[in-house]
């Protein structure tokens, strides 16, 4: 079997959808996503970041020295995201310094499970990450105050090509990989769909309670 990032996404189309296309997002753009719901989502993808982090810095000491200069960048860009997040937790009057939803919970669970597994899953679990957070925040198009400025973080061109080269980064090991290390790949890359949609749907349920 050969599998690329590509195919990932040709392959799984459904999943990959409800990852990236969701009412969260839609409501941002028309309007209707209501305060709370906003930030609930905001503080827990700050404690998701955190642990995000730590995934990547993980990922970086297993990485062969091709790739460390692209996530070296990736680790810049996330201390500076970190204290965004604290800032925009701040401009809204809002406490990090709470539990992690069940959702953020998993999530992060998961980032940890990957830390044994062979390079090529652990690239191909970052750059689906990564995506699903870059075309999550294009797909709805220009986003209205308040929300432009996480449209513009995410969305940006400069992220997207960031997104590019940890494509293929991972489809360079990909191509190299044992057809088990292959499947634990496309595994993690569904796992990484359905917490992304997960994650999304987070803000309307604890919105509820």
């Amino acid at each position: 079997m050969t599998v690329s990032c590509n195919a990932l996404l040709t392959n799984h189309q459904d999943a990959w959808h409800r990852a990236t296309v969701h009412p969260f997002l839609t409501g941002c753009k028309d309007g209707t996503i209501q305060p709370d719901q906003f930030n609930t989502w905001l503080v827990q993808d700050y404690l998701f970041v955190k642990d995000f982090t730590r995934m990547v810095g993980r990922v970086l000491g297993a990485a062969p020295d091709s790739h460390l200069d692209a996530l070296l960048s990736g680790l810049v860009a996330l201390q500076d995201e970190l204290l965004w997040f604290q800032d925009k937790a701040a401009e809204r009057a809002l406490n990090l310094d709470i539990p992690r939803q069940s959702t953020c919970q998993q999530y992060c669970d998961f980032m940890a499970s990957l830390a044994p597994e062979p390079y090529p899953v652990q690239a191909t679990a970052l750059w689906a990450i990564e995506l699903a957070y870059n075309q999550g925040w294009q797909l709805p198009g220009p986003m209205p105050a308040p929300y432009t400025e996480f449209a513009d973080r995410w969305g940006k061109p400069g992220f997207t090509d960031y997104v590019n080269v940890l494509a293929a980064q991972a489809d360079v090991v990909l191509a190299e990989a044992s057809d088990h290390t292959q499947v634990l790949a496309e595994t993690a890359f569904l796992k990484v769909a359905n917490l992304e949609a997960a994650f999304w749907q987070m803000a309307f349920a604890a919105a509820e309670r």
